[in-house]
């Protein structure tokens, strides 16, 4: 890895990194888990981040690990992908719902149960976009730590979980088929030029998960307009996987135990809660529409887009559904998340008003 993407003093940690997550990536695949590169390097990441391990993975190698995903994501999405959007409003509907539900009864058992000041618990309720969520609680909402603990507990729960119910639950899935044309290096780099183009023409237009979405959209727009359709070749879709979940365990780090322990209780509880209220939906979703179970509980799952896209990939599902669904997710958080913390200003205000005519 160029010396521009990894400061020197990362390039040990970074090696020790992404040797721990290959190494749990190979341990869950053996037995033939499901996106088991995937889940085994998060959980083996996670594992060392929280022993204390030098895990490290910098701004500009979680760069090159977006557009691997947005290229596998766009390489993988199905022929027939356009011909299913009569079917998305149902999906995109129930969306929308759960959004709804989701922070109320989350964020309501946080704070009744789990005793945390309102700011707290309705930020940690919020399925998704963590960098807009730890920019209102820079502001003074909540309880800053707490909040990045129990959404990163989501996010490793969600990666851990899917896999899993996938092999003791009935939800179908299928094994990518294995191609036999698969993209020369000369087209993957040139493809991979234009992903990256893509992707920072996105982030300076301030889409939300720039890299990710502007590298899918570009491999994406490539394969259906015919420039080319061979797959991606499979060590560097293995190597995709190992790096995502390396970049999911890495979230852990500079996360104490003590403070994990903490906060634990009530982020399985509000994960468990959300999985509940996603699974519902998507069950309803499928008597509507001729989907998978699987697939359209990863459009509806509140994961993070880059964990759940490689997921879809694994499982072999239409990643342009899950990405679909995940950027309409993202917009409805970018107006939701302001307008509860306004909701929450306003009660402490309330609050400290009843307070000061009290005394």
């Amino acid at each position: 890895m160029p010396a521009s993407f990894i400061a020197r003093t990362d390039i040990i940690p970074v090696v020790i990194t992404l040797a721990v997550a290959a190494a749990g990536g190979g341990l869950a695949h053996v037995p033939g888990l499901p996106a088991g590169w995937l889940m085994g390097a998060a959980l083996a990441v996670t594992i060392a981040a929280m022993l204390g391990a030098p895990m490290r993975m910098p701004d500009g190698l979680r760069n090159v690990v977006f557009v691997l995903i947005g290229m596998s994501m766009g390489a993988s999405v199905a022929p027939d992908s356009l011909q299913l959007l009569g079917s998305w409003p149902v999906s995109l509907a129930a969306l929308a719902i759960e959004l709804v539900i989701i922070v109320a009864a989350t964020g309501w058992m946080l704070t009744r149960v789990f005793k945390l000041d309102p700011g707290t618990a309705y930020l940690s309720s919020f399925p998704g976009h963590l960098s807009f969520v730890m920019g209102i609680a820079a502001t003074g909402i909540g309880d800053a730590r707490q909040i990045v603990i129990i959404q990163v507990i989501r996010i490793l729960m969600l990666t851990i979980a899917v896999p899993i119910g996938a092999v003791f639950l009935p939800i179908d899935q299928f094994a990518p088929p294995v191609r036999s044309d698969v993209l020369n290096p000369l087209q993957v780099l040139i493809l991979a030029a234009g992903c990256v183009a893509a992707g920072v023409l996105f982030m300076r237009l301030k889409v939300p998960a720039g890299m990710v979405l502007g590298a899918m959209a570009a491999a994406t727009a490539a394969k259906l307009g015919g420039l080319y359709t061979a797959a991606m070749p499979a060590p560097m879709v293995i190597a995709t996987f190992v790096l995502t979940g390396a970049l999911i365990g890495s979230r852990f780090v500079g996360i104490t135990r003590r403070e994990f322990l903490a906060a634990a209780k009530g982020g399985l509880i509000a994960t468990a809660m959300t999985v509940s209220i996603v699974t519902v939906m998507a069950f309803g979703v499928m008597q509507l529409v001729d989907m998978p179970f699987g697939q359209i509980w990863l459009g509806l799952s509140p994961g993070a887009l880059e964990g759940m896209g490689a997921l879809g990939i694994a499982l072999g599902y239409d990643t342009a559904f899950i990405a679909a669904h995940h950027v309409i997710r993202l917009l409805l958080l970018s107006f939701a998340i302001p307008a509860v913390a306004f909701w929450v200003r306003w009660q402490e205000r309330k609050a400290q008003d009843g307070h000061n005519r009290a005394a």
